[in-house]
């Protein structure tokens, strides 16, 4: 998300813009209260950090000893401050954001809006501003924030690490706080940050979805997964098959809305056609495609993968959203396909042993029919170049197929029948995206031993390479392990409302954004954190 993009409108968060006097009283904030004594200029005196570009000449004036400044308390933490002696900035009339670059148009806006200043494009700093720039080494959610002489400068070597440098800003100065002097210099520990949300068997208005979204652009996540099929309801407009959207759904103009504002935030949208298990709403319009037993009984939710029109329906729909959903990344699901639940799948589904004998050889099983339908739906979704995954359950060790070697592996579950340990997964080269249902599964009404998990155990036990259970996967692996989802799953949809959903997920989210940017041992007690978190709000 780094390159240009579509624009969404600047938009104000949900409690409208910032007054120039907000935000946290940071520790990055100056010790005490102070009076700005200004050099003729307008910028403050004061030393700077070593190696800091001088300070413009300006007549004697009357000076002040600043204590040095402290890290500022942001959520996730910077992971990198170096003090130095100033008043700090914060918003005031006639400060401006301004811009080095017409690619940071669009965060540039979106700041001034926040922080009511004036948006003045592209033009110098002077005291008082916000400078946005692109420049600098460092990944591409990297970024480095100065204050210094009466004014902040954000810049990062591409737009999403100017973006999150100017979330770090908006906390510092939310509430009235002030943004310490000094340099932050802070990048991502994990480059996948995601909220997954189930919007299938529980449908959730546009409106709120957009609210998530500015909520988790302030957190830094990036991705926001929509799961949008399975048996209960198909929840998104269709034109290549209408007959499977269910009532309510989301319309496409209200998902390209929701796709556009999360490009502006630096999110992208992940959707998921589960399949090819979980498909009884595309059944209860195609009755003709489910799955029977020997004995002729449906298998609930689960196509005939040897009819070739089952994959004719599904890649239909996986063609027809790959346009309206243009983020590089897309989940093909692949996990409870039932008829590998069976003792014995072969005996209990003849037909799905003989076409995978006849397409695969005389050794191979169901289980290497669902692999070559996974293969075959990747495939699909591969000509739109998109990096594609599958829940964990849907590799299967051995066999006459292998699952493709570039599936990365969505792993929640050692639950399921046949699950294995992630260090399999891992020793095979795999690379892992973390959704560990004992941690990161908020699942309605707590079904089947679940229960909602808590930002506080998210904070104090659980890491990235915390992939299942509550113990680490070895180090060697760290780098396949990408990041992590949290994952909101509807299964008794009515227990809770849309807005206990949100007052529920809202601090796992914000323990789980500061595990992901930085998974080592955080400097704040969980009650510390939570109680930034209410003053940040």
């Amino acid at each position: 998300m780094s390159g240009r993009r579509r624009r969404a409108p600047a938009r104000r968060g949900p409690g409208g813009p910032l007054p120039a006097a907000a935000a946290i009283v940071a520790a990055g904030a100056v010790a005490v209260a102070v009076a700005v004594w200004p050099d003729g200029d307008g910028a403050t005196t004061g030393s700077r950090p070593s190696g800091s570009a001088p300070a413009s000449s300006a007549s004697p004036s009357p000076s002040r000893t600043y204590p040095l400044s402290e890290a500022p308390r942001t959520i996730p933490a910077v992971r990198g401050h170096t003090p130095a002696r100033g008043p700090g900035w914060k918003p005031a009339k006639g400060g401006r954001v301004v811009v080095g670059d017409t690619d940071l148009a669009d965060e540039g806006r979106l700041l001034a809006d926040e922080l009511g200043l004036a948006y003045a494009g592209r033009a110098g700093a002077r005291a008082g501003d916000v400078e946005l720039a692109l420049g600098g080494d460092g990944g591409p959610e990297s970024y480095t924030l100065t204050v210094r002489d009466g004014r902040v400068r954000v810049a990062g070597p591409a737009e999403a690490g100017v973006f999150y440098g100017t979330r770090t800003l908006k906390q510092e100065v939310h509430g009235g706080g002030t943004a310490p002097e000094g340099v932050v210099r802070d990048e991502p520990a994990k480059p996948r940050r995601g909220f997954m949300l189930d919007i299938a068997r529980k449908h959730f208005t546009a409106g709120w979805i957009e609210d998530r979204i500015r909520e988790l652009g302030d957190l830094k996540y990036n991705e926001l997964g929509l799961h949008f099929s399975d048996d209960q309801a198909f929840r998104i407009e269709s034109d290549s098959h209408p007959e499977v959207v269910s009532s309510p759904h989301l319309t496409k103009a209200e998902v390209k809305r929701i796709v556009a504002l999360a490009e502006s935030r630096h999110i992208t949208v992940v959707p998921e056609i589960d399949s090819p298990g979980h498909l009884g709403a595309v059944i209860a319009a195609h009755p003709d495609l489910q799955l029977r037993t020997a004995s002729g009984t449906p298998t609930r939710g689960a196509v005939d993968i040897s009819d070739p029109a089952a994959a004719d329906v599904v890649d239909d729909l996986l063609d027809e959203y790959a346009e309206l959903f243009p983020g590089g990344y897309w989940h093909l699901g692949a996990d409870e396909y039932q008829a590998l639940v069976a003792s014995d799948p072969e005996a209990s589904y003849p037909r799905l042993a003989a076409a995978a004998r006849k397409k695969y050889g005389a050794a191979a099983g169901v289980k290497d029919l669902a692999t070559g339908w996974l293969n075959d739906r990747a495939r699909t979704v591969r000509r739109h170049d998109r990096t594609l995954r599958a829940w964990n359950d849907g590799f299967f060790p051995g066999g006459a197929v292998r699952p493709d070697g570039d599936l990365e592996v969505a792993y929640w579950t050692g639950k399921e029948i046949g699950a294995r340990q992630p260090d399999e997964y891992l020793a095979e080269g795999r690379r892992m995206i973390n959704y560990n249902d004992e941690f990161l599964y908020y699942v309605l009404g707590e079904p089947n031993t679940f229960v909602y998990p808590t930002g506080k155990r998210i904070y104090e036990k659980w890491t990235p390479r915390v992939v299942r259970g509550t113990e680490p996967v070895p180090e060697r692996y760290d780098g396949q392990i990408l990041g992590a989802s949290f994952a909101v799953w509807c299964d008794l949809a009515t227990r809770q409302t849309q807005d206990q959903v949100a007052a529920g997920v809202r601090m796992p989210l914000r323990a789980l954004a500061q595990k992901l940017w930085d998974p080592g041992e955080p400097d704040l007690s969980w009650a510390e954190f939570e109680a930034l978190a209410g003053r940040l709000g």
